[in-house]
């Protein structure tokens, strides 16, 4: 097995149990860097980021749970707290299904290739697509305009214990060869 397909499939989501470490913008710029180096159609580059560090996360998460409803608080905060810092994938959106499309598969891949090399150096990633992404009140907090979406929260964290793998399905369930 090559070196990245052994990286591929140990690659794990961490959404929990993180170390007291502080993941740092040089870090995160620095994975970046690299991450979209991802296909993307006519080189459209449909992303941009932005970085929620240590120093900044409590204030951003007073504001954050401000946006859901009272009986929620207190549950949203604990969530939020969890990850030692939050990159936020923001997507431009095309009017044109094809475009909108091929713009959401390069995020796709780009947050792909982000999770790959961030396992590299025991950085764990989960990508949140909670409700919120998608509620106005998130999107004036953050600054997300007309024609942009929210793809996702990436929660960030060091680790130093890795989930057990869980089973894929064999892929020759989801394999045919057209015409027989």
């Amino acid at each position: 097995m090559t070196n990245i397909a052994k990286t591929i499939r140990e690659r794990r989501s961490i959404k929990a149990g993180y170390m007291d470490k502080e993941v740092t913008q040089e870090t995160v710029l620095d994975l970046l860097k690299d991450a979209v180096w991802a296909p993307n159609h006519g080189l459209r580059e449909p992303w941009r980021f932005i970085f929620v560090p240590a120093d900044e996360k409590e204030g951003f998460v007073e504001d954050l749970v401000k946006t859901f409803p009272p009986d929620m608080r207190d549950n949203r905060r604990n969530y939020f707290s969890q990850p030692a810092a939050i990159l936020v994938v923001v997507m431009t959106e095309d009017p044109r299904q094809k475009q909108w499309d091929e713009n959401f598969g390069a995020i796709g891949a780009m947050i792909q290739n982000f999770q790959l090399l961030a396992w590299e150096q025991q950085l764990g990633v989960v990508w949140k697509t909670n409700p919120h992404i998608y509620d106005p009140k998130v999107h004036d907090l953050l600054g997300v305009e007309k024609g942009e979406k929210i793809a996702g929260f990436l929660h960030l964290g060091y680790f130093d214990e890795v989930p057990p793998a869980r089973n894929r399905t064999p892929i020759e369930e989801k394999f045919s060869v057209y015409g027989k």
